[in-house]
């Protein structure tokens, strides 16, 4: 392992709206101080970061990722802070694939939803080691005792606290540690250590005894040192420093799971408790010794498997070293736009060493599927910073395991791959959520028109989950995004970063028509008022075809009753005029058309002439026929627990759908036990006016645990008392 990388620690918080992320980083950014103070070669640049200062955090909400590094025992410690709602469950991943390891804050008060469940197993499922900071334990209602309960129903058993929380009389917060056998006092005076001696109390309550003996236990269980668990089965006290040194390992293997308890709140009060119920506006306490724990519990950057790698032309090449000495392999995670600095890119290095001013081979976004490295995917690093809340500190370069902030990349988006130009590599991109709820908008006036285009494409850049849409048969601008709070958050933006105000407006569902009945057309473009006429008269014989057939054109003209080289001319008029729609205004499909007989002028007969009589014939016919309005269907899989799988299909009759089959899913390996119920998919299809906001509603339904997948079907007849009001 390499000194660089034994000497950072990269750690995601995880953990629903409001469990406290936010605020447990603001409070280890204030435990370990500014850099300054952490160390003097760090330069302040710049005070903006898009940090927890940006106005993407609220109080209530945060939208984005950020990025906060601290020192701590002298190591690196980089916080990555992720939003806990779902509709921002991109940038989640993006911190899912930075991070070597996951902080669960799950709130004492809340406890732990559907949503932190499947979050868990998705950590599971790659074998991310995890820890659990129980939070808001200063509020009246908090119980650390039933929180850790929970969290072991939800989670398994592997999950143990590593401290216990006990209220004195005098309103001291006393945290008793049951590896170090140490009590740490929070109170007015701030914190203060005790030695194992003074805290003989504790240590003979029953309730600690069961707790550091099951401790101990399941770090025992998973050590390599089978001499230490000769020693603890014989009943010698484990030396607190081997199990310390053995804790790493038993987190790394991710079936062992510490908690510790955590108050964030800053100020005091004389509301005092008892036993563990903290109460309500207590001091903040256990940020330090959750600092040590990320530092002796977590797994160094190179502990953790790199991502598989391949070459610029898709073939697979020797897998990263971690090594800083290595050849260059780095990601961008999240790229974001600051008025005063320009593009700003948070970069995980793997491999290597990214210094400023390095040229680097830029891949991904179909730069690298199937070609090889080109001149034209070449750039220059800018500056390297390493973000302190919302100010920037420069650094000399950032070795692999590190996570840096890198300026004025022109070219390379989130999720790209930065390395090196003799030897240059690709990571594959993570897996990314299908935005799923579509937002039409239209802009405020002529100025915000002309802001918009570049607004868009500069923010589908910074979030890989919008994307954008002109839609050409409706002409509307259509933001697919993962939510409500989602499209909330980018219109936002747009308003305030790049001064593009933008409107709401109903979304427009492309319908089609098609003919009810077979059908005779005559159409007659007949003008002979002096000079050069129009005369031009066509026959059609016109009938649906099976939906998905699309449009046939015969020509059954015999005698040169039309002349050959007018014929295209009467397919041409017809294809108009069914792009245009005869009855409701839109496309008729499903036809054939068939050109019977007509009549030319050999002075009068023009192209134009045939192309508007060959309009009029199919207009003639449709309103014979009459017309049938096709609304287009998708297909849909739900998954869903099956406690939800009742619910979801009689919503889904509800919204016209028909349920064509289920498949039962199997629980994924290391799915969190509360969460482990075998899910269903469940197979429908469904009009898409129905869906615009499922992906909100599905939300609802299944508490947080439920997803789709959607796509074209086709399209069916709308239902009469629906198209009574689209054509008269």
């Amino acid at each position: 392992m390499s000194t660089a990388s034994c000497d950072v620690r990269n750690v995601v918080l995880v953990g629903h709206t409001g469990a406290g992320k936010t605020a447990l980083v603001d409070r280890l950014l204030a435990t370990a101080g500014p850099p300054e103070r952490q160390n003097g070669d760090h330069q302040l640049v710049h005070t903006s970061y898009v940090g927890h200062a940006d106005p993407d955090h609220r109080p209530s909400r945060s939208v984005s990722l950020s990025l906060c590094s601290v020192s701590h025992r002298g190591l690196t410690i980089n916080l990555l802070d992720t939003p806990g709602y779902p509709d921002f469950i991109g940038e989640l991943r993006a911190g899912l694939r930075a991070a070597d390891a996951a902080l669960f804050v799950v709130s004492a008060v809340d406890g732990v939803d559907g949503a932190t469940g499947l979050l868990w197993t998705e950590c599971a499922e790659v074998g991310m080691p995890r820890a659990i900071a129980i939070a808001h334990l200063d509020h009246a209602r908090a119980d650390f005792t039933a929180a850790v309960e929970e969290c072991q129903r939800a989670f398994g058993t592997g999950v143990l606290p590593a401290w216990l929380p006990h209220r004195t009389a005098d309103g001291t917060v006393r945290l008793a540690g049951l590896l170090t056998g140490r009590t740490v006092e929070y109170g007015p005076g701030g914190r203060r250590e005790s030695t194992a001696e003074s805290d003989r109390s504790d240590r003979s309550d029953v309730r600690h005894a069961a707790a550091r003996a099951a401790l101990v236990e399941g770090i025992i269980a998973e050590s390599e040192d089978e001499t230490l668990l000769d020693r603890y089965l014989s009943g010698a006290d484990p030396d607190p420093d081997l199990l310390l040194a053995d804790l790493e390992t038993a987190v790394a293997r991710g079936t062992f799971f510490p908690v510790l308890p955590v108050g964030l709140r800053t100020d005091q009060d004389a509301n005092h408790g008892t036993g563990d119920r903290i109460p309500a506006r207590t001091g903040g306490f256990g940020s330090t010794e959750l600092l040590d724990l990320l530092v002796q519990g977590f797994p160094a950057p190179a502990e953790h498997p790199l991502p598989a790698l391949t070459r610029p032309d898709g073939t697979a090449c020797a897998p990263g070293t971690g090594d800083p000495a290595g050849p260059l392999v780095a990601e961008v995670v999240k790229t974001t736009t600051d008025p005063y600095v320009g593009r700003m890119s948070v970069v995980r290095v793997f491999s290597g060493t990214l210094r400023p001013d390095d040229p680097v081979h830029v891949s991904g976004h179909g730069r690298a599927a199937g070609g090889h490295a080109d001149h034209d995917d070449n750039e220059r690093v800018g500056a390297l910073s390493r973000p302190y809340g919302s100010a920037l500190h420069s650094v000399p370069d950032c070795p692999a395991g590190g996570i840096c902030v890198v300026t004025k990349l022109a070219t390379a988006e989130t999720g790209d791959t930065l390395s090196s130009l003799d030897d240059p590599r690709h990571l594959p991109a993570w897996a990314m959520p299908e935005p799923l709820l579509p937002v039409a908008i239209r802009a405020r006036g002529r100025a915000d028109e002309d802001r918009l285009s570049t607004a868009l494409s500069r923010l589908a850049i910074e979030d890989p989950t919008l994307r954008v849409v002109q839609d050409p048969q409706t002409a509307q601008l259509v933001l697919w995004s993962m939510g409500e709070a989602h499209a909330d958050a980018v219109l936002e933006r747009l308003a305030q970063r790049y001064g593009a105000t933008v409107d709401r407006v109903a979304a427009i569902i492309p319908l089609r028509e098609t003919l009810r009945a077979p059908a005779h057309g005559l159409g007659r473009q007949v003008k002979q008022s002096g000079g050069h006429g129009q005369y031009a008269v066509c026959q059609l014989e016109v009938e649906p075809l099976p939906p998905g057939s699309g449009f046939e054109f015969v020509d059954e003209i015999v005698g040169g009753a039309i002349p050959r080289s007018f014929i295209p001319s009467v397919e041409k008029g017809v294809r108009a005029q069914m792009a245009q729609g005869v009855r409701a205004g839109h496309p008729l499909t499903d036809l054939r058309v068939r050109l019977v007989d007509g009549r030319s002028h050999s002075v009068d007969s023009s192209d134009l002439a045939f192309q508007i009589a060959g309009g009029l014939a199919l207009r003639d016919a449709v309103r014979s026929g009459g017309v049938v309005v096709l609304e287009p269907v998708l297909a849909v899989d739900v998954s869903v627990p099956d406690e939800f799988v009742g619910t979801v299909v009689s919503d889904l009759s509800t919204r016209r759908g028909r349920v064509v089959g289920m498949d039962p899913v199997p629980p994924a390996p290391g799915s969190a036990p509360s969460f482990a119920a075998t899910r269903t998919v469940v197979h429908a299809e469904v009009p898409e006016s129905e869906m615009s906001r499922y992906a909100i509603e599905l939300r609802s339904l299944s508490h947080g645990t439920g997803s789709f997948h959607r796509e074209p079907h086709g399209f069916e007849p709308m239902p009469p008392q629906l198209t009574d009001s689209l054509i008269g």
